[in-house]
């Protein structure tokens, strides 16, 4: 399989795993479920694998980058009904 095929169906696989992760280490930091993640989707990736054949030319960038989309699957996750936080809700003035 292509590099940017293998890419893009790890990109897919991320919101499932972030909620994998939440699941599983609720408990722990936001860090501590980060780096979970990160230690997964490179496994999941191969990236061992793309670095040795060359196409991963900047192993820390690639790592960088997989890192900013986790963080941006949490941000949309914890913006979404998914969160289990509570909603604020603002008064509606009265007609």
């Amino acid at each position: 399989m292509d590099f940017l095929s293998q890419l893009l169906r790890g990109i897919a696989f991320v919101p499932a795993l972030v909620n994998g992760i939440e699941g599983l280490f609720g408990n722990k930091t936001g860090g501590e479920k980060k780096d979970a993640a990160m230690s997964f989707l490179q496994n999941a990736l191969a990236m061992t694998d793309a670095v040795a054949a060359r196409e991963i030319i900047n192993p820390e960038k690639f790592k960088d980058g997989i890192s900013k989309i986790i963080d941006g699957t949490v941000e949309c996750l914890n913006a979404s009904t998914w969160c289990k936080e509570p909603r604020a809700t603002t008064a509606q003035p009265s007609a």
